[in-house]
């Protein structure tokens, strides 16, 4: 049997990136071999193996053939008459299938090494169209591979697939954990915004974000949101939230944040007027339809529901500001609202002209936060717990009245 190097991580060495994980192929062998060598066996739909010291995956090289629609519609054959060519001949992107040999050869029969030089994302063969996991796949390496301002490109060929596959109905065979799997990762590029780009241009994203679709073409006021269209707003809020925090959850909130836009008929706009109660609701259902954990729902509905407040937390009473700490629940996960204070600055931050300017919000209600955390609540002479309480609200809001009496007005934004 032969062994071979294969897809991302030959990829990442020619792109002189990091390597995180090697996989690998090996030809001429059979399971009971594997087994034999003591390699540890994982594959549910194909053979694959865990080496029983490194840990890295080991596959029988495989053909696949179409049965039926979905990532999950093939027949796979896997024995030892499958050649290397024929494994990577089934892989979804050139510079996904290349291989390196035990002598450190470069096997590249599709010209992938030629397209990783010219940053150009490119299908293997005709046969990508039969898996709609390959969309999102190469939306996720648009995102993953752009590197600041300079990245890979979708061949036209490619992009002409892929909206053959959105029209075809193909993509609507994708079940809602492998987009969500997809998303999450992408989330976690330096470039989440590019993966929502790319599935806009071949059609997909109606198809899978639809709620987010559909802000693109909705105005906004031109004097809180220069670049005007909601959907461009939101893509550069999730830029920005990529370049202020590496939480996926932050990221998350930053692309759900205005849902409730795309609802809102065109007659009552410029006001928006109730877009993030609205928008709760959409997230909610959003969160439901792909089974996102509650943790990224939970953070995007408090981000939704309360940005606006924030933003113009330097005009609201002691009071108000008081209410929006305890809905936010800042006072007992302080962890949870660094991470909305963060998606709140992303949205300023999302708006032409506005990408490198301070959040002042997020410092003030920092130190609201410490100043009412450090009260402790008066129990003398209380007659029942609702009177502790009343005391404690009174005293924190004197603790704010004392820090908002100590600066100066901070700028408000909405």
């Amino acid at each position: 049997m032969e062994v071979f190097l294969v897809g991302g991580a030959v990829r990442d060495e020619l792109l002189g990136r990091p390597v995180r994980e090697r996989d690998w192929v090996v030809v001429g062998s059979t399971p009971e071999e594997m087994l034999r060598l003591g390699f540890r066996p994982v594959g549910r739909d194909f053979p694959v193996f865990l080496h029983p010291e490194t840990g890295d995956e080991y596959a029988l090289a495989r053909t696949e053939r179409k049965t039926a629609r979905g990532y999950r519609g093939f027949k796979v054959y896997a024995a030892p008459d499958v050649t290397l060519e024929d494994d990577l001949s089934r892989r979804d992107l050139t510079i996904n299938a290349m291989a390196r040999s035990a002598d450190g050869d470069l096997i590249d029969p599709h010209g992938g090494a030629r397209d990783a030089e010219q940053r150009i994302l490119r299908h293997v063969s005709p046969a990508f169209v039969e898996d709609p996991v390959r969309i999102l796949r190469v939306a996720r390496f648009a995102a993953s591979l752009k590197d600041q301002d300079v990245g890979f490109s979708v061949a036209p060929e490619t992009m002409q697939l892929m909206r053959c596959m959105v029209d075809s109905g193909e993509v609507d065979a994708l079940v809602p954990e492998r987009v969500w799997q997809e998303s999450r990762v992408a989330l976690e590029t330096d470039r989440p915004d590019v993966f929502f780009e790319t599935l806009r241009e071949c059609g997909a994203l109606a198809r899978v974000y639809p709620e987010v679709d559909c802000l693109f073409g909705i105005p906004q006021p031109v004097t809180w949101h220069p670049e005007i269209d909601t959907g461009r707003h939101v893509m550069m809020v999730v830029r920005q939230a990529a370049r202020l925090s590496e939480s996926g959850r932050v990221r998350f909130a930053a692309l759900v944040h205005d849902l409730g836009k795309g609802v809102t008929p065109a007659s009552l706009l410029p006001a928006h007027h109730g877009h993030d109660r609205k928008g709760v609701a959409i997230i909610g259902a959003l969160a439901k339809r792909l089974k996102i954990p509650n943790d990224f729902k939970e953070l995007a509905e408090l981000v939704c529901r309360y940005h606006v407040l924030c933003h113009r937390a330097g005009d609201l009473r002691p009071a108000t500001l008081l209410q929006l700490l305890e809905r936010i629940d800042a006072f007992r996960r302080p962890e949870r609202f660094a991470e909305f204070l963060l998606a709140c600055e992303a949205d300023m931050r999302g708006r032409e002209g506005f990408e490198e300017r301070d959040y002042p919000q997020a410092q003030l209600l920092r130190l609201l936060l410490d100043a009412a955390a450090a009260v402790r609540p008066d129990t003398t002479s209380a007659s029942s717990g609702a009177e502790i309480g009343r005391r404690l609200a009174n005293d924190r809001i004197r603790a704010i009245e004392a820090v908002l009496a100590k600066r100066q007005p901070a700028s408000s934004d909405q």
